[in-house]
């Protein structure tokens, strides 16, 4: 499963807030923002659904090291535009405080087709995920690989959780960004398929009966591309830092190259109900690794922890033959010795009881490792 077989490349996509370094409120200064950054990196800088909100995508990337200096890059880039223009940015799930009713969508046919649709949901829509594609060596596969990989999502989630705190109140979730996410129609775990072709078919009758609008519009926690030959992951909150992006990343690919493998053997899997795998996030989304998560290929309820360390031993040969075991199982042990970023937030918190220190910490996070 080396990085030069066919496809296995790697994407990532980041989410991120624009801040008022004032008042540490969320800054409707996309326009601004945008404008900046993209005279360095072209379209890698993209508007979000609010004026609040960037995006980056990276190009396609082969290895980690590639995906780091996209993401070291990327941030930097954003860094330097807001500042420029008196403002900040931060990679959290969710706001601290700042209110959704304050916000504007951005005026792009995309996003106000959105809000012509769904209306409320759109509006109360301030929160970032990280989404990583992978490429898939025969998108005939895809669905197969799907199949698998959809059962080792909720540690994942577990890792990555960033987003405890909602309209300044505690969440009592680690990552309330899934629960507000979790509204939207065809969000969630996805269902198996038996083929590629039941895959299309379902997407076909969604948008023929006006379900969605376009096939882009399927929002499932794991699906397969419209726009590339991947596997695109969406179940994760943005990490605070790039060392946690990196992370992920490296397990997605993991997972799919595991995966890959399985399915050319013809190794059997767990066939888990979409319900199943619903609950298991929802403990993921609650309680992060503090407390007991879902093993559900073995039907078991097991310290985060051990979930985590099951996750790893699956996919350490897919690691190893990448040389990413590690730079990757390092980054994982030092998330469950620290936490992940929503203890991280929360600890903050509780020292200083201030909002607002919890915001100006997202912010330094966001910036480690630019330099």
């Amino acid at each position: 499963m080396p990085s030069d077989a066919p496809g296995f490349t790697l994407g990532i996509e980041e989410e991120y807030f624009i801040i008022d370094p004032e008042t540490r409120e969320l800054s409707s200064s996309a326009k601004t923002v945008l404008s900046r950054a993209q005279a360095q990196l072209g379209e890698q800088i993209q508007p979000e659904l609010q004026l609040s909100q960037v995006e980056s995508v990276s190009p396609v990337c082969a290895t980690l090291a590639d995906i780091r200096r996209s993401l070291v890059q990327q941030r930097r880039s954003l860094i330097d535009a807001a500042a420029a223009a008196g403002k900040q940015i931060a990679a959290a799930g969710t706001h601290p405080f700042s209110h959704w009713d304050t916000q504007e969508v951005t005026p792009k046919e995309r996003y106000q087709s959105l809000l012509q649709q769904y209306q409320q949901l759109t509006r109360e829509q301030g929160i970032q995920g990280c989404h990583v594609h992978v490429g898939l060596p025969d998108p005939a596969f895809g669905h197969a690989i799907l199949n698998r990989v959809r059962s080792w999502l909720s540690p994942l989630l577990a890792l990555s959780a960033n987003s405890p705190f909602w309209l300044g109140e505690d969440s009592g979730y680690a990552s309330f960004r899934t629960e507000v996410w979790m509204r939207w129609p065809l969000s969630g775990p996805p269902p198996l398929f038996a083929s590629l072709e039941a895959y299309h078919g379902l997407i076909h009758s969604l948008v023929a009966i006006g379900g969605i609008e376009d096939p882009t519009k399927v929002y499932w926690d794991l699906r397969l591309s419209e726009r590339y030959p991947t596997l695109e992951f969406r179940v994760t909150d943005i990490c605070l830092t790039i060392d946690e992006a990196v992370m992920v990343a490296g397990l997605a690919r993991a997972l799919v190259q595991t995966c890959y493998e399985e399915e050319l053997k013809g190794t059997p899997y767990a066939d888990v109900h979409q319900d199943l795998l619903r609950a298991s996030h929802w403990r993921a989304a609650r309680y992060g690794l503090d407390e007991k998560l879902v093993d559900v290929n073995e039907q078991q309820v097991i310290p985060a922890p051990e979930l985590v360390q099951r996750l790893l031993a699956f996919v350490r040969p897919a690691l190893e033959a990448e040389g990413d075991w590690d730079e990757v199982s390092l980054l994982v042990e030092r998330v469950l010795r620290e936490g992940n970023g929503a203890a991280r937030q929360r600890a903050v918190y509780q020292m200083t009881g201030d909002m607002q220190a919890v915001v100006d910490f997202i912010v330094a996070e966001t910036a480690a490792g630019i330099k």
